[in-house]
């Protein structure tokens, strides 16, 4: 049998600050809001980039640093999962969202580079579970016949 995965991976910039309220359990949660733009050709076959826009939500300690260090235009890593959601809205409609629930936010660039260009500042983000192929040897690799 296959094994489920559910595994988002993004690097982007924050449309807005963000948004620090607790839960009913008084678990800190942060709302972002980030752009992340795709290359693709228009109708004229001219490249150009179109932004995707994407809600995430971050729990505990994390979440505090978030609404602490991040603003407008920052651009982050997140790695996370998506989690399909539904409620009832006031007027008694039923209401769903797809959100990226983070399990982890790196901070890319430095404070002031806030304006969307996002640079990164040399920071390399390196998604969780990542690390195994960086840390494989591949020093013997003279032996391989091609």
């Amino acid at each position: 049998m296959a094994a489920n995965i559910n595994r988002v991976v993004l690097v982007g910039n924050l449309t807005k600050d963000p948004e620090l309220r607790q839960t009913g359990g008084g678990t800190p949660v942060c709302s972002l809001r980030i752009a992340v733009n795709t290359r693709r050709r228009d109708e004229t076959g001219q490249w150009g980039d179109k932004p995707n826009y994407f809600s995430v939500s971050v729990f505990g300690n994390q979440a505090e640093s978030c609404s602490q260090y991040l603003s407008k235009g920052r651009p982050v890593a997140i790695d996370g999962r998506l989690e399909w959601r539904e409620w009832q809205a006031q007027d008694g409609s039923k209401r769903e969202s797809v959100e990226i629930v983070a399990d982890s936010v790196q901070f890319l660039g430095s404070r002031g580079d806030g304006d969307m260009g996002g640079g990164g500042g040399g920071n390399q983000f390196v998604p969780a579970g990542a690390t195994q192929a960086a840390d494989a040897d591949f020093s013997g690799d003279d032996d391989i016949p091609f």
